[in-house]
Formats: structure tokens, sequence, C-alpha cells
């Protein structure tokens, strides 16, 4: 692959290794090889044979122009998810219908890159479907793929992985042991503790997993122990016929050695963990897993226990301290929890866990902590999902997954996941929809999948599910959700360019929420757009005081999200007013934090209107370079400007003053260089302040008298405003 490094894009997502790689040169140079000569290379082997951490380490070494990505499929358990996962992985925003498959199809069309799929074995048929068409129609696509078993692609260039040489396999035990378990100076090839910890590797076959777990014995017991250990743990399980050792029993036979050594508390947590669907932190381990035969409070001090045995790996993460279960591990686990009888009980407290958590994300989605709870809410999704899971396919509990899809409202809108959440919000008001008619969790879950379609442009949908909730409240007499379905249906109208129903809809329910007393980022996000349909009908004065109100909330609450919308109107009336220097400055504000968000839409309605403000302060040049760069971030965010007339006209306007002062080929140039920049340089750019002006600004008055002049017929819905991807 060529070496791109210089170009200073991002080299992708691949951990960084934390601690030796030891060994595998061999291995690493025939991997390598087959990546620069196959466009389809899958590493295969047994369970803890060591794919995940060779296969990184060779993807490092590779420099495509776009970067290295790894997804990590291990806890996805659907294979409707795999294409979200790779979204995901990639940093993918789409609010609209498109599926999945497209969004990453129109992504690495053009991309020179390699993406590592991590875990294919329980999904081959998604994961060789996808690997297919991605390379059918990505040129410059190389895909690493690891697992147990091949895809069975056409093209695909297998490296199977065997287990480590005994050097090799020594030099890992005495290694991962270190100076705390082994004696200072100890030489394994030598002295009769070296032959011990040799014919231990060699007992193990070589598999890295399970030397790892011997290491972490050694603090206890002395090569020899664990060596004369595992040799009863192996005669149980062969009948006493060592040569009858299959190689691919020897990781279960380790785990299980491992587990027998364990205490019957250290049995218990490992057990009661895995049914953690992916990484947990320490509150949550002491409130799913406390109690009956382990107190909460004891629960930090055995977690702690299995650490050092290397049950549990322990990472550093924006949501703080975590801790993770490999998936053999895990899955071992899994079969003692359900031979204890005590599943059902667990996966119900793993299920109040994450309800709970979803309700205090969601109020303080409302406060000083967003960004944190950004953070908490992504590190959380897969356990999130196990809860959503478990709710909409037991019995009884519609009520509950109906409340945990309506809770996670700023997850899926704010976050950038419509298409995830739209999948579930439909699941959850189609259970039970006569036994949960008129329950709150329903109707929460009706306007909320209305306002996700609203955003995917999707109309039809998006009425049907606002109808039905507004006459179950009504019926039901529930004024909250009458109030948030009138909001919804008043933003369909405002990107639809209806001004008048718009701003009727909106006035009408905000009125209710202060009726009822509701202030939170929706009821905000109301007033935004109230501000935006007198902002469009002409009453900048208006629209400036609503969302100077907007604004003083916020900072008195620290919301961040929505304020950034407010600064978006304030900055559009100020370049109304023929003042760029401050609509410039408000717009910086909004772009940063919209950028810090990871809020594509936000990002992208700045950029637009940034591009006008830069044309304004003289540099026609760099405006189509913004204009460019903004239609690159378009088709992930839904139909550019909404399709709307209304939020169309400064584009409209900047167009043709920059066509008129570069001409058509030098403007198309500027353009097309734009459309170039990856989203974080066209951000940066997008907040490089121009030099001195070269020409007039565009007269206030002009540009609005332009804008109404550029206003059409009106389009189908697009999204609404509030579309934005956060992740702390």
């Amino acid at each position: 692959m060529r070496d791109h490094r210089h170009a200073g894009l991002p080299h992708g997502n691949l951990p960084l290794e934390l601690d030796a790689f030891v060994g595998r040169t061999a291995e690493l140079a025939e991997l390598a090889g087959a990546l620069e000569g196959g466009r389809l290379v899958t590493l295969t082997g047994t369970g803890g044979v060591g794919k995940s951490r060779l296969a990184a380490r060779a993807a490092a070494r590779c420099a495509p122009r776009d970067g290295v990505w790894r997804v990590e499929l291990a806890p996805v358990r659907d294979e409707e998810f795999v294409d979200y996962a790779v979204v995901e992985a990639l940093g993918l925003t789409d609010h609209t219908t498109r599926l999945p498959r497209e969004t990453l199809l129109a992504h690495l069309a053009e991309r020179d890159l390699l993406l590592v799929l991590d875990g294919v074995e329980h999904l081959v048929d998604a994961c060789a479907a996808l690997t297919a068409d991605l390379l059918g129609r990505a040129p410059g696509l190389r895909i690493l793929a690891v697992g147990r078993r091949p895809l069975g692609v056409p093209g695909e260039r297998l490296v199977p992985l065997a287990p480590l040489r005994p050097g090799e396999a020594v030099e890992l035990l005495t290694v991962r042991a270190g100076q705390r378990h082994l004696p200072r100076g100890y030489d394994a090839g030598r002295d009769e503790g070296g032959r011990e910890v040799r014919e231990l590797c060699r007992r193990l076959d070589g598999i890295p997993l399970a030397i790892e777990l011997a290491a972490g014995r050694l603090g206890a017991l002395s090569p020899g122990q664990v060596l004369r250990r595992l040799d009863d743990r192996f005669r149980l399980l062969t009948g006493g016929d060592r040569t009858a050792l299959p190689r691919h029993r020897t990781l279960r036979t380790a785990i299980g050695w491992s587990h027998e050594l364990c205490t019957p508390r250290e049995r218990l947590l490992w057990a009661r963990l895995s049914v953690f669907a992916g990484p947990f932190d320490l509150e949550a381990a002491e409130y799913v897993c406390g109690g009956e035969g382990l107190a909460a409070a004891d629960v930090l001090d055995v977690l702690c226990a299995l650490l050092a045995q290397s049950v549990l790996t322990r990472e550093e993460t924006r949501a703080g301290v975590r801790y993770r279960m490999l998936d053999t591990v895990r899955a071992y686990g899994a079969d003692w929890l359900e031979a204890t009888g005590d599943a059902a009980r667990l996966r119900r407290r793993h299920r109040d866990w994450y309800v709970g958590l979803a309700t205090w994300c969601e109020l303080e989605w409302f406060s000083p902590r967003q960004r944190e709870v950004a953070a908490r809410v992504d590190a959380e999704l897969p356990n999130l999902r196990g809860a959503l899971e478990h709710c909409l396919t037991e019995p009884d509990e519609a009520h509950l997954g109906q409340y945990l899809a309506g809770a996670l409202w700023f997850h899926w809108v704010g976050c950038g996941r419509l298409s995830e959440g739209r999948r579930w919000l439909e699941q959850a008001v189609r259970l039970d929809a006569e036994g949960t008619a008129g329950e709150q969790p329903r109707l929460k879950a009706l306007w909320v999948l209305g306002h996700v379609a609203i955003l995917q442009g999707d109309t039809v949908p998006a009425l049907a599910a606002l109808q039905e909730c507004r006459e179950e409240a009504e019926r039901s007499a529930n004024p909250t959700a009458v109030a948030y379905a009138e909001h919804r249906t008043g933003c369909l109208a405002l990107v639809s360019d209806d001004m008048p129903r718009a701003e009727a809809l909106l006035r009408s329910a905000l009125e209710r929420y202060r009726e009822i007393g509701e202030l939170n980022s929706n009821v905000l996000m109301g007033q935004v757009e109230l501000a935006m349909t007198r902002a469009f009908q002409g009453d900048l004065p208006d629209a400036v005081r609503l969302c100077e109100d907007v604004r003083r909330v916020c900072e008195d609450h620290g919301e961040l999200w929505a304020r950034g919308y407010a600064l978006y109107v304030l900055a559009y009336a100020a370049w109304s007013d023929g003042d760029p220097a401050r609509a410039r400055e408000l717009l910086a504000d909004c772009l940063n934090g919209a950028h810090r968000f990871r809020d594509q839409l936000g990002s992208v309605l700045a950029v637009e209107l940034l591009a006008l403000v830069t044309l304004a302060q003289g540099d026609a040049a760099e405006a189509a370079v913004l204009q460019g760069a903004a239609a690159r971030m378009w088709p992930s965010v839904g139909l550019p400007l909404f399709g709307s007339a209304h939020y169309n006209a400064p584009h409209e306007l900047c167009e043709a003053a920059a066509r008129e002062q570069l001409g058509d080929e030098r403007y198309e140039e500027r353009v097309r260089h734009g459309a170039r920049l990856g989203r974080r340089e066209a951000v940066s750019r997008a907040l490089r302040r121009p030099g001195v002006p070269v020409s007039p600004p565009v007269p206030g008055g002009a540009g609005r008298r332009a804008a109404a002049g550029a206003r059409t017929a009106k389009p189908a819905a697009p999204p609404t405003l509030e579309g934005g991807e956060t992740a702390g």
C-alpha cells in the first residue's frame, strides 16, 4: 500500500498497543504480503490464537490515504446490525432514509482505505455479502477479515494463524508474568523452573490467550504448581488419555482450568458479568451482580481479582474506566450462569440498570453534563441495545421497551443514529399496541418516531405516527404528548416551507409546554424553529428576540446543543442586517460547538452560511471552496438545505455572486477543491478568518431581496433543524 501519511489525514481508529508485541515475525510478514497483493484477506485461526492482535499490528503498518478502520463485530448479535456497526466505526452520520449499505457505498466509493472486520465467525453470511458488495463498488478499498472461518468470497486470500512456536510461547509467558511473578534474572532456557515453563507452554499448545491466563496465575502459584493443576484439568476433560488433546478444545480447557482455580465468589461474579454485552463500569457491575451470595460492597475486590487473572481487561475511555470480558471468556461464564438458574434474574437486573441509566441521561442532557451524557451513551450502546432487545422480546415488557426507545430520543436525534433509532422505535410501537395504547411510554415512542421520520424526510410515516400520538393523547387526556405531537407537526411544516402553518403549530405547542411547566432541549428547539419561521417571513427582530431568549436559558442551564442552533439563527439575522463580521463570530461559536459534538447537521448549516459571510467579506474564491465542502457533507445528513427554498436562498445568492466574480470555470474549480476536503478539514477551513476584504460586503437589504427572489416551489419534506450528531 502507498504511504500517504504526509497528507495529514486521520489514520483511522486502530487501538494503541498497551503491552509488548511478542514474536510472530514470520506471520506478520506473511499477512503484510497478503495485504499488499490482495483486496480481501481473511486471517483465520482458533479462538484465543491471537488473530485480533496480529491483524491490528499488520494493519498499523499499512498507510492507505484514508486510514485504517477497525470494526469490532463480537458485540453484534443480529446480522441486520453488521452494516450499522461499520457505519458507526467509520464515524459516519446519515439522517436520510438511505440504508446503511448505501451510506457505506457512497462514503467508500473514491477512498483508499483498509477496513478491518474483527470477529466475523458468527456473522459470516452477512459479512460475506457486505464484503462482496463493498469491494465490487469501491476500487480503493481493501478488507482484512478476522475470524475462525473464511468468508467464502471470490478473490479471498486466506492466512491461517497457527499457535505460537515454543520459543515465542515461553517468551510471551515470561514477558506477561514479568518481574512481579518470576525471580529477577530468571532464564526459562536453563533452570528447572524454565523446564516447567516450557512444558506448561507446550501443554497449552502455544495459544496466546491460554498463556495469558496461565501468566495471571503465576502471582499465586509456581510454574510447577500451575503445570500440575493444569494436568489434572486435562485428564478430567479427556478421560485420562493425554494423547487425545484436540487443539480446538485447548482454549476452553485453559479457561475451565482458570475458572476452577477461582474462588467461589470469583466464579459467581464471572458468571454474572457475562450478562453485559459490552464494556461496563464498576457501578453497573455492583448493581447488576451484587446480592444473593455476593454483597455489592464486595464486588470491587472480587472484580480486581478477576482483573489480575486476565479474566477481565481494564480500559480508559472518554466515559471513564471500564472493564471488558473477552468474548470467549464471556461465553464460558454465560454457560455457567445458565447452569445456576439465575440468568433470567440477572438479565432483568441488567435491564433495570440500563433503563435507569437512560432515564438519568435524558434528564442530564439538559444540563452542563451534556457532553458527558453523549460520551456515556456512546460507550454504553452495546448494553443499551441488549436491554432494548430484552424488553422487546420478553412477554409483558412492551411498555419498558417503548419507554427505553423513547427515552433515548436525544441519542437517536442528537448523536446521528436516526436509522437505528427508527428501527427500535418502530418495533416498540408495533409491540402490544392495544395493550399499551394511550400509555405515556407508547405515546412518547410515537412522537419520537415521528420526529426521526421527519429528520429522514419520510413524510407519510411521520404524519401517521404524529397523528396517532395526538389522537391517543387526546383520548387519554395526556397534555404532554399532545404538545410534543403538535410541536413535531410544526417542524414538518417548517421544512416544507409552510411558514404560516408552522408558526401557528409551534406557537401553540410552546404555549402548551408553558402550561404544563415543560422546559428542556426539545422545548428550546421549538422556540428556535419558531424564530426561523419569523426570520423567513421577514420579521428579523422577533427572530432575534426569540433566539436571544433561548441563548440565555441555555447558558443558565449549561445546554450546548440547542444553543448552537440559536446562534445559527442569530448569525442569519446578522448577515441579513449587513453585519458579516458579527455573523462570522456567531457562526464560529456555532460551528465549534457542533464540531465538538460531531453534529453533522449543525456543522453543515454553519459552513453553508459561512460561505455567504466569506463572500460578503470579500473572498469569493474561499466562499466557493466552502460551498464545495458543504456539498460533500450534505449527503450524510439528508436533502441539501432540506429542499427548502427558504433555507436554500442564501446558498443561491452566494453561488450567483461568486460565479459573477470568479467566472464559471474558476468557481467550479474552487467548488471541486472544497468537495475534496474531509469534515475536519472543512471545519478547520471554515473557522479560519479571512484577510482584509478585497471587495465591498454584500448589503443586508440586497441580501434579503435576492434571498426572497430565490424562493421557488415547495419541495418534498426533508429533515428538520435538530438532527445533529453528538459523540462527546
